[in-house]
C-alpha cells in the first residue's frame, strides 16, 4: 500500500483539488484509493459531498461532532476502520475531517510519539488499498508532520504563478528532518497547477520548476479551469461535474503518469 502526502505550506496551490481529482481518476482506473482529510477546514470532505448532509446541523465546540472523523483517530485512538466512509465514486473512500481537528495539535502535544499517531493508525489498518493519499493543512504544524511521518512519498503541488517557489525550501528542510523518524519518505513528484497558457509567467514558472526539480516534475500540467473550481461546491469530483473539461482531461493524464511512475 503506497502512502502519499500532498503538502505545501503555501495556501491556494491546489492541494485539495489535486487530492480529490487525482484520487477519483485513480479510482476510475480501478485502483482502490483511500483519501485522508487532515485539514480542519474539511474542504476535501465537503468537496466529496460528505459534510453537506450535516450542514443544517448546528455545532459548536461544546457539542459532540455529528460524525466521526480523523480527529477521533488522532486524539481518541479510534480505528481508521471505524471512521472511513465510501464516496459516490466507486473504489474511492474517505476519512473525513471536522472543525474539531483545529484544536487537535494542542491536545496532541503531550501525547507519546505525537508525531507518529497517524503512522500508527495507518499501520493498524488492515483494509487492502492501492493508494492512501493524505491532504494537509497549509502549514508545517503537527498535523502535517504526522502526514509526513506516515507517508512513503511527498507530492508537492506548485501553482504556475508569481512566488511559486516561495516557502518550498522550508518544506524540503522539514522533509529532511522528518526522515530521521521516517527514513522511507522521499519526494515523489512535483505537480504544476493553475497553468494559464495565455501568460508568459506561467510558462516561465514551468521552466523554473522543471530546472529546479528536474525529473521530479510531472509532465502533466493542471490548467486554470473554472469547472475545477465549481465542482466542489456541488460535492462532486470534476469527473462527475464535467468529465469533458480541460481540468478533467488533465487529471486523467496525471493519473496515467502517476501509475506509470509508481508502478502500482
Amino acid at each position: 500500500m503506497e502512502i502519499f502526502v500532498i503538502a505545501n505550506q503555501k495556501g491556494g496551490v491546489g492541494k485539495t483539488t489535486t487530492v480529490m481529482n487525482l484520487g477519483a481518476s485513480l479510482a476510475l482506473k480501478r485502483k482502490k484509493v483511500l483519501l485522508i482529510d487532515l485539514d480542519p477546514q474539511s474542504n476535501l470532505s465537503s468537496g466529496l459531498g460528505f459534510t453537506q448532509q450535516f450542514d443544517k446541523q448546528s455545532w459548536n465546540s461544546q457539542d459532540e461532532a455529528p460524525y466521526k472523523s480523523i480527529y477521533n483517530v488522532l486524539v481518541d485512538g479510534e480505528k481508521i476502520s471505524s471512521v472511513f466512509v465510501s464516496t459516490s465514486t466507486p473504489n474511492l473512500f474517505l476519512v473525513p475531517s471536522h472543525l474539531s481537528l483545529a484544536g487537535a495539535e494542542i491536545e496532541m502535544v503531550n501525547m507519546l510519539s505525537r508525531e507518529s499517531l497517524l503512522k500508527k493508525a495507518i499501520a493498524e489498518f488492515k483494509e487492502d488499498f492501492d493508494y492512501v493519499i493524505i491532504d494537509c493543512p497549509p502549514s508545517l504544524g503537527l498535523l502535517t508532520i504526522n502526514a509526513l511521518c506516515a507517508a512513503n512519498k511527498l507530492l508537492i503541488p506548485i501553482q504556475c504563478e508569481y512566488f511559486a517557489l516561495e516557502g518550498l525550501g522550508q518544506l524540503i528542510e522539514t522533509t529532511k528532518l522528518v526522515k530521521g523518524i521516517n527514513p522511507n519518505l522521499v519526494i515523489g513528484g512535483v505537480i504544476l497547477t493553475m497553468y494559464d497558457s495565455r501568460t508568459k509567467l506561467s510558462e516561465s514558472v514551468v521552466n523554473d520548476v522543471k530546472d529546479f526539480f528536474q525529473d521530479l516534475a510531472f509532465n502533466s500540467i493542471v490548467p486554470r479551469n473554472v469547472r475545477l473550481s465549481e465542482a466542489p461546491s456541488y460535492g462532486k469530483t470534476i469527473f462527475q461535474y464535467d468529465e469533458k473539461s480541460t481540468g478533467a482531461l488533465a487529471y486523467k493524464q496525471l493519473a496515467k503518469e502517476f501509475i506509470q511512475r509508481f508502478k502500482v
